[in-house]
C-alpha cells in the first residue's frame, strides 16, 4: 500500500492519483468471490468493485496513519481496551 501511495505522489506526471490507483488495484487487493460468482448482475458487480475502490483509496490517502508503527504498536499492545 505504501507503494501505492508513493506512486500517487507522482500523479503529476503519471496521472495516476489515488483514485485511479484505487480503481485500477482495488479488485485485486479486495477479492470477492461474490462478484466472480455467476450470481451477481452487471450493476451489482458494479456496485461492490464501486465501493472496493472507495476502500482502497480511502487506505491509500491515511497510509502513513493506518500502517504506522505507533498503531502497530498501540495495536499489538492492546492499549485502548477496557481494564
Amino acid at each position: 500500500m505504501r507503494h501505492l501511495a508513493r506512486l500517487a505522489d507522482y500523479c503529476s506526471i503519471t496521472n495516476m492519483h489515488t483514485k485511479n490507483l484505487a480503481i485500477v488495484w482495488a479488485p485485486n487487493l479486495l477479492r470477492s468471490k461474490q462478484i466472480e460468482s455467476a450470481c451477481f448482475s452487471g450493476t451489482a458487480a458494479f456496485m461492490e468493485v464501486r465501493i472496493q475502490s472507495v476502500v482502497v483509496e480511502f487506505i491509500l490517502n491515511h497510509v502513513d496513519v493506518l500502517f504506522s508503527s505507533k498503531l502497530s504498536s498501540v495495536i499489538r499492545d492492546g492499549a485502548g481496551e477496557p481494564a
